[in-house]
């Protein structure tokens, strides 16, 4: 199929023009649940004697939802809730049959993997039941917290100020908790309302969860089918403040000439700075920001770019821009906020009035980076050597259970030059089963006139369009998913990841899901997938067709499974490339958390030469816990290919690989050291190659962490890391050397 723009603004129109607040919203005769203020004090240590949990009625009414159809749990769960002037309190006895089974690994904060047992608390305190905050611990205290909609999925970037307590027993587990009113955001409604659900992850044999409502099997939402929370009343006002100023130090030691020549120590450089986080009512907050820390106190896991066209995506993980990151996420990825290089200062306004949502971000960008130049057939990259003011806004009318939006998108370059991107989407879901997505987008740019940088930033003008639209359709036995896009070849969206355009696109994948009563399987999809994608001279850029199974089973594992036939286009000719594409993964014991591995295997595209080899691409990562205190995160990434030039037989055109270990030794659930290992290695044949390469380059860097947070923002890192790189004489020489140490208290008001 050759989607049409005009189509796609036709179809977006009248479903705009058709949403309907009450699309969904039946009642599914879930159980309301009550909460009563406490009638004592309530300290938070683990232990329930206290007089304000006496008289606080029980919640043990749970749903098995992972393993069964909503059937009996495996383990019985007993909840309380309970609260006063100033906080949310919320009980938990996990019983357990073996608690010698019990998974409680200590770690860092939101570093609670599904392998192991945790439990808690998912509050939808504005009642929309479309998104919520998950406030979650394991039996060792750790603390994870997320936001999640219903639109966007969860995103674990976000933090807040909390407390909790854990207790191991003889027979199961016991979790304190302690939200403070000034961390959630409400109405001042009387009495209140608001959605809940109790939630334990239990990963035994299989992996089991638990939930104080049912999730039907099928359902395109999660937070719709929350309890009702009754029995709030005369709650503090809103208005929360929060300063966090930080310093910093950090000495750096950076080769005197060429890689290779001795390093030469810089002075020591100390900074400072300021985060400003104001939430004067329920519904809106700000936060500023001036001379902002955005460095990483963790290095990015390293990829394989070898025999990529286009470019990598790499998570952001900078505090700032993580606030309010679910309003950036959209069906074409417009917003990406690791564009944004070096902010001087930033803010951002984030809120809620009425059915309406928003998000507003400005900052200045000092530059460096780089910048994506996308194509449809391979992406490029050029120097960002040039300051700008960046915007990025977005509004979302919430109706029902749907919504649509509008997005905007503005960066000023500093001596000439910008790009602006506009346009709506929506979310409609007209049943519990169906839901339509679409966006429609409008880019307006002038290249700044740097043709040194690259060849394209000669001031051009380029103006285009990028539009998508998908389907989903589950029950709980069938499934379908259905996009299709069109992206002009002069659209640009310097703010968000788009590296390919000029293109016209299809996918389709259809399953259907069986669930044995018995034996080693609670799972298994067979399904048949396809992808067809023009330029937009509709000419063939790849077509894909295929067919595997999914797999769920014993021991938490999971596996999923195809052999599909692709025709690539690469140097003016259509390749036919059949492949076998797998993904693997199990969380056996405590001991062994989770093994993964992924991969393909069969005829690949050798894309810097435009010819067909064979070859195999293997990642295997996995999570080893020899104690409660200590973790080992393992990556081991190998990719190669084989080629057969004329006149010689099969050769190896290149080998490459990326290793990485984290090894992490907590000592409580605030104090931990960190030590990462990375190498990255790429051989190749230069006689096999039509451009002049070298045969080997490697990169190896090691770092070491000492970190105490009190909380997310009050924090102290001690660091040190070392670079090295491949040299012009092919040796391993330092590229650079630092120390560092961090300092950042967070003040309350």
């Amino acid at each position: 199929m050759r989607p049409k723009t005009h189509s796609l603004l036709a179809v977006l129109v009248v479903l705009l023009a058709g949403l309907s607040p009450a699309a969904l919203r039946a009642d599914d005769g879930t159980p309301r649940l009550h909460i009563v203020r406490a009638k004592g004090a309530i300290t938070i240590d683990g232990d329930l004697s206290d007089p304000g949990w006496q008289g606080v009625p029980p919640i043990d009414t749970f749903w098995e939802t992972k393993k069964s159809d909503n059937g009996a749990p495996p383990a019985r769960t007993v909840a309380r809730l309970a609260y006063d002037a100033r906080y949310l309190y919320a009980a938990f006895e996990f019983k357990d049959p073996r608690p010698d089974l019990i998974r409680a690994p200590l770690g860092d904060r939101d570093n609670i993997d599904g392998d192991t047992d945790y439990g808690g608390i998912i509050l939808d305190t504005r009642n929309d039941a479309k998104t919520a905050i998950l406030f979650l611990v394991n039996p060792r205290n750790v603390q994870y917290d997320a936001v999640t909609s219903d639109a966007s999925g969860e995103d674990s970037s976000p933090d807040f100020f909390w407390d909790s307590a854990t207790r191991i027993t003889k027979d199961g587990w016991v979790l304190e908790m302690r939200i403070p009113f000034s961390t959630l955001r409400y109405t001042k409604a009387e009495p209140l309302t608001w959605g809940v659900l109790l939630y334990r992850n239990y990963p035994r044999d299989f992996h089991y969860q638990m939930f104080s409502a049912r999730l039907p099997r099928g359902s395109n939402c999660f937070i719709c089918h929350e309890n009702k929370l009754d029995g709030l009343s005369g709650l503090p006002p809103g208005g929360h403040l929060v300063a966090a100023p930080y310093v910093t130090g950090k000495q750096e030691a950076v080769p005197g000439g060429d890689l290779g020549t001795p390093l030469r120590t810089r002075p020591a450089k100390a900074d400072g700075g300021l985060d400003l986080k104001w939430t004067p009512n329920a519904f809106n907050a700000l936060d500023a920001t001036i001379n902002p820390d955005f460095s990483q106190v963790e290095s990015d896991v390293a990829q394989i770019s070898t025999n990529q066209r286009f470019a990598l995506f790499f998570p952001e993980k900078r505090p700032f821009f993580l606030e309010g990151s679910d309003l950036f996420s959209t069906p074409i990825q417009a917003v990406y906020t690791r564009t944004i290089t070096d902010p001087g200062w930033g803010a951002r306004a984030t809120g809620k009035l009425g059915d309406s949502a928003y998000t507003f971000l400005l900052t200045e960008d000092h530059g460096g980076g780089s910048v994506i130049l996308p194509g449809p057939i391979a992406s490029s990259l050029a120097n960002q050597d040039f300051s700008s003011r960046v915007a990025v806004g977005r509004l979302r009318r919430d109706l029902g259970t749907s919504f649509a939006s509008f997005l905007l998108t503005d960066r000023e370059i500093v001596g000439g030059g910008h790009n602006r991107v506009l346009g709506p989407d929506f979310l409609w879901r007209p049943s519990g089963n169906d839901s339509l997505t679409g966006q429609v987008l409008y880019s307006d740019t002038q290249t700044p006139n740097r043709p040194d940088l690259a060849a394209e930033w000669d001031g051009r003008q380029l103006r285009s369009h990028a539009a998508d639209l998908s389907w989903s359709h589950s029950t709980r036995t069938f499934d379908t998913y259905f996009e299709v896009k069109d992206i002009g070849d002069g659209f640009r969206a310097d703010e968000g990841f788009l590296p390919q355009v000029g293109i016209r696109s299809s996918f389709t994948e259809l399953g259907r899901s069986f669930y044995p009563q018995a034996g080693l399987l609670s799972r298994l999809r067979p399904f048949v997938t396809g992808t067809y994608t023009t330029d937009t001279g509709n000419g063939l850029l790849l077509s894909r067709y295929g067919a595997g199974s999914e797999i769920e089973g014993v021991r938490n594992s999971y596996a999923r499974f195809s052999m599909n036939n692709d025709r690539v286009f690469s140097g003016q000719q259509i390749f036919t490339r059949p492949h076998f594409d797998y993904h693997f993964e199990v969380s056996p014991s405590r001991a062994i958390g989770r093994i993964t591995l992924d991969g393909f295997v069969g005829d690949d595209v050798d894309y810097a030469n435009s010819r067909l080899g064979r070859g195999a691409e293997i990642d295997l990562t996995s999570v080893l816990r020899p104690t409660g205190h200590l973790e080992l995160r393992l990556i081991a990434d190998r990719r190669w290919l084989d080629v057969s030039p004329p006149g010689r037989g099969s050769s190896r055109l290149f080998t490459a690989q990326v290793g990485r270990i984290k090894a992490t030794y907590t000592f409580t659930a605030r104090t931990f050291v960190r030590l990462i290992g990375q190498e990255t290695r790429v051989d190749l044949d230069p006689t096999l190659y039509t451009a002049v390469l070298p045969a080997h380059s490697e990169d190896v860097t090691a770092s070491i962490l000492f970190a105490y947070k009190i909380n997310w923002q009050t924090v102290l890192f001690l660091g040190y890391g070392d670079e090295r790189a491949t040299a012009e004489n092919l040796t391993l020489a330092p590229a650079d050397r630092q120390l560092f140490l961090k300092v950042s208290y967070a003040y309350q008001q």
